[in-house]
This record gives structure tokens, sequence and C-alpha cells, in this order.
């Protein structure tokens, strides 16, 4: 009888609910917990960026993204090489191991400058560049990774829930931030998210045994492969500008980083001007992250998936470039901290939910190289010039004409309405691409 309850339990709870197989349930808690620990071990350290800003000085904001975009473009060639020189197997964990030794280092480097009573601006704004590049490349790899091990109806089934394992992992790590700046220092932060790192490269020598053990008759086809993916280095930038599917999804990723990046300069001013003390900045958004996280993981784990089967992935993508047409045209009437905090907040939780889940989905009608090289290019580069784009844009507006942050808000509307059409143009490529791949007998 407790053995009915219970198989009644799981079927309520694993199959229906979260859309998760028997056989899937290995793979999907180690990805769980792989994504649990990246994205808990940078967002502990995210505040601190923000907070490296803050000091900075808000007018040095586009050349930290300058300098953001410039590490990202000597990096791509250098992951394309790396990516076409090794076995995934190989360069996947190694990836993560770099970015440990230089949290190690960071930490060590602060605490020197603490200890001694340095001034450590300069130090910041290496660091606001640094997790700029940390961020997106270990996310980037995760979901390529993903996109490389689940087909695409497991895709489609499983990618909300292994995305909420990042949004509780987010959601603990912003917590914890919260909870300890004030007492231990920023700097005492970073060996922790270190350790959460390493655990990650754990979750990855599982998930590759379960390949080997799911696929064990096509193993010289998966990321167990001893060969490499091959191919030229910067692959990823020409195959991002010489196919529409992929140019689409370029132009989501500008975007969203122009709105992205307008919402975020208008915070660092307001915070400038309201909260002077640097811990309580790191707290203030340390506090955003958290309730950024807790409503992206209900919309995670409960809502993007029913959304993405019943009306597609081109309306899953929709949702955001739509809401953010509202919320820059309430901000525009009320440009205050507390609106800007409220619509922060608001277009994350559905970026996360929607918006990134759904575009990580459109890499499954690809092909091994493009996961790996043309993700990372448009997840990293495209995305850190989109910043330096918005910046730049946003710092320019008053020469034009377009002063303040109620006008820079009305400007954004129609970038957004655009977004929203492009999202609607890759759903339809995307279901285009997937019919060719089954009527050719790919899974």
């Amino acid at each position: 009888m407790a053995a009915s309850i219970s198989d009644k339990l799981r079927i309520l709870v694993f199959d229906r609910a979260l859309g998760i197989e028997r056989h899937e349930y290995a793979a999907v808690a180690w990805s769980f917990a792989y994504f649990f620990c990246v994205l808990s071990s940078y967002y502990m350290l995210r505040p601190v960026r923000e907070t490296m800003a803050v000091g900075s000085g808000p007018d040095t904001i586009p050349f930290l993204f300058i300098g953001t975009f410039v590490a990202m473009l000597v990096a791509t060639p250098i992951f394309g090489w790396v990516a076409s020189r090794y076995p995934r197997r190989v360069f996947l964990p190694w990836v993560y191991l770099f970015f440990v030794s230089n949290i190690l280092i960071f930490w060590v480097i602060f605490s020197i400058a603490f200890d001694r009573q340095q001034d450590y601006v300069w130090l910041g704004r290496v660091f606001f560049v640094w997790l700029s590049v940390f961020n997106l490349y270990v996310v980037s790899v995760f979901w390529s990774f993903m996109a490389d091990i689940y087909t695409r109806e497991e895709g489609r089934r499983l990618f909300g829930v292994i995305a909420s394992g990042g949004s509780i992992g987010a959601l603990l790590g912003g917590t914890a931030t919260s909870a300890l700046v004030v007492t231990i220092g920023f700097r005492n932060l970073l060996p922790i998210a270190a350790v959460l790192l390493l655990f990650a490269v754990l979750c990855i020598s599982r998930l590759r045994k379960w390949v080997v053990k799911e696929h064990e008759q096509e193993v010289a086809e998966t990321v167990e492969s001893e060969k490499p993916l091959g191919g030229n280095p910067f692959a990823g930038i020409t195959h991002a500008f010489s196919a529409r599917y992929f140019t689409g999804i370029v132009v989501s990723s500008v975007i969203a980083s122009l709105l992205g990046t307008a919402l975020y300069m208008f915070m660092a001013q307001l915070v400038n001007q309201e909260i002077p003390n640097p811990d309580q900045q790191t707290k203030f958004f340390s506090n955003i992250n958290v309730a950024t996280n807790a409503l992206t993981l209900i919309g995670q784990m409960f809502i993007v998936r029913h959304v993405v089967q019943r009306l597609g992935i081109g309306r899953a993508l929709a949702v955001m470039p739509i809401f953010s047409v509202v919320g820059f045209a309430l901000l525009a009437l009320d440009p205050v901290l507390a609106v800007v905090a409220v619509l922060t907040v608001a277009r994350r939780a559905l970026g996360f939910a929607f918006s990134k889940t759904g575009t990580d989905m459109l890499y499954s009608v690809v092909t091994p190289e493009e996961k790996y090289k043309t993700k990372n290019f448009i997840d990293t580069a495209v995305y850190r010039g989109g910043d330096v784009i918005g910046t730049w844009a946003i710092k320019l507006m008053p020469i034009i004409g377009i002063a303040g942050i109620s006008a820079i808000s009305i400007a954004m509307v129609p970038f957004a309405v655009l977004w929203a059409i492009v999202s609607l143009w890759l759903g339809r490529e995307y279901k285009r691409r997937a019919r060719e791949l089954r009527d050719s007998g790919v899974v």
C-alpha cells in the first residue's frame, strides 16, 4: 500500500507536474544541481559587481562595458580554438576550474588591499569586467551542454525544471550575500563561491556517465566523443551572421541588452543618490536578486513548460518584450527608484523564465559546433556588445534632445516592439527546422 501511494505521488509530482520521465530522474537531478551551483556562485558575487560599478562612478559604466566587450572579443576565439582542438568531455570541466582559480586570486588580492587599507577602485573595475565575462561563459557552457545531452522533445519538457535549479541557487546565493556581507565583508564571499563552482565540475562528471549509459550505442556522437568539434575557431562568429536564424537571435540579444542596460544605468544613478553606504548598496542589489529569483523559480517550475507546449516557443519568447513595452511606458510616468526596482525584478524574472529558457531551446535544432561556438559567441560577445551599444546610446541621447529617465524610457518602447516581432519569427523558424530534422529521422 505504501509503495502504491509512493508511486502515485511520484507520478503526480514528477511525471505530471514537472514532466520528468523515470529514466530521466538522475540526469535531471544532476543538471538541476549543476545549474544550482553555477548560479548560486554567481549570485553571491553579482551584488559585489554592482557595488564596484557604483564605487567606480555611474559615469564610468559605459567604459566598464567597453572593457567587458573587449574582453569577450579576446576570449571568444580562444574558446573557439579550445573547442576545435579538444573533446567536449575534456574542455567542459576545465572552463569551470579556470574560473575557480580566478575567484581565489581575486579573494587574495582584495584581502591584501583591505588589510593594508589600500584604495581598490581599479581592482573593483577589473572585477566588474571579469565577473561580467564569468557570468556569460559559465551559463553559456552550461546550456550548450544541456542542448547537447537532451533531445528537442526532452528540452521542451525539462529545460524549465532544470533552469529552476539555477533560480533556487540564485535565490539562496543572493540570500546568503544579503545575510552575510555586512558581517564578513564582500571579499570573504569569494571562497564560498569558488567551492560551489567546484561542485559543478562533479555534476559534469556524473552527467557524462549518464550519457554513456543512456546512449551507449551512439557515444561517438555525444558529449563523450573522443573527437573534438573541429572547424574554425572563428566559426561561431561567421555562423552568427551567415544564417538568418542566428541573426534573429543576435537582434533579440542586442535589444534585450539595450533595454536591460537602460534600467541598469537608471538604477546605478538612483542608488548612488539615495544609498551612500557600499555594504548597504550590496544588500539592496542582493535583495533585488532574491525577489527576481523567487519569481523566476515559480515561472520555470510550473509555468514555462505549459506555455511552450501550448503556445509555442515564439509566443513564449514574446512575453518579455511585450511586458517591456508596458513597463517602460509606466516608468516614463513615474521615474523613481521604487519603480525601477520593481520593473527590474519583473523583467529579469520574465527573462529568465521565458526568454532565456526559450532561447536555449532554439539551439536544439542546430549542429553540435553551433551549439558550442555560435551560442557562446552570441551569449557572450554579442550580449556584451549590446551592453556597449546600450550604455553609449543612453549616454549620448541628451545630444539629440532625449534626456532624463522619462524621455529615455519612451525611446525604448519601439525597440521592445521590434523585439516582440523578431521573437515570433524565431518561433516559426524553429518549427520549420524541427520539422526538417524530424522528416530526416533525427530525434
